[in-house]
């Protein structure tokens, strides 16, 4: 069974060596999609049962190591020294330093590299992380899934 959990967070970037518009200081209304497989939890009683995941835990677990963490930040590539700079000067500006530089295929992957040991079977249902799909706008995302996924 796939269940998917989705939730929205702004937050800020550019792409240096862009060509286009993208190569300025702007931000979007992202968006994340979660999906995870696992078997239906079928033990009477329990809180889950009929579930795969309760998706309130699925959001918690996706807020507490993405969303709020990348939410109202500048998602910066630490190669992009000009910018690493001038964020610096900013007292208690939100800056998230990445090592990649903040493309929609580059968010999907760290965001799957870091929620996929938050989605360990948590149940003992086979519950595991599937795919990220991460809207940079409502008509562009990028997928990162299992099986195209660089899984550690």
């Amino acid at each position: 069974m796939l269940i998917t959990r989705r939730l929205e967070f702004d937050a800020g970037h550019r792409i240096p060596n862009h060509t286009s518009q993208c190569k300025h200081l702007h931000g979007h209304r992202y968006a994340i999609e979660i999906t995870l497989s696992g078997e239906v939890i079928r033990t009477e009683g329990q809180s889950e049962q009929g579930m795969v995941m309760d998706f309130s835990d699925v959001k918690h677990i996706a807020k507490a190591h993405i969303v709020n963490v990348w939410d109202h930040a500048f998602l910066v590539y630490r190669g992009d020294q000009v910018v690493c700079d001038f964020l610096a000067t900013l007292p208690n500006h939100k800056t998230v330093i990445l090592d990649v530089i903040p493309t929609a295929e580059n968010l999907a992957q760290q965001a799957f590299d870091i929620l996929n040991p938050a989605y360990q079977d948590l149940y003992g249902n086979q519950l595991r992380l599937e795919r990220v799909r991460l809207y940079e706008t409502p008509n562009n995302w990028a997928d990162c899934a299992r099986n195209g996924a660089k899984v550690a």
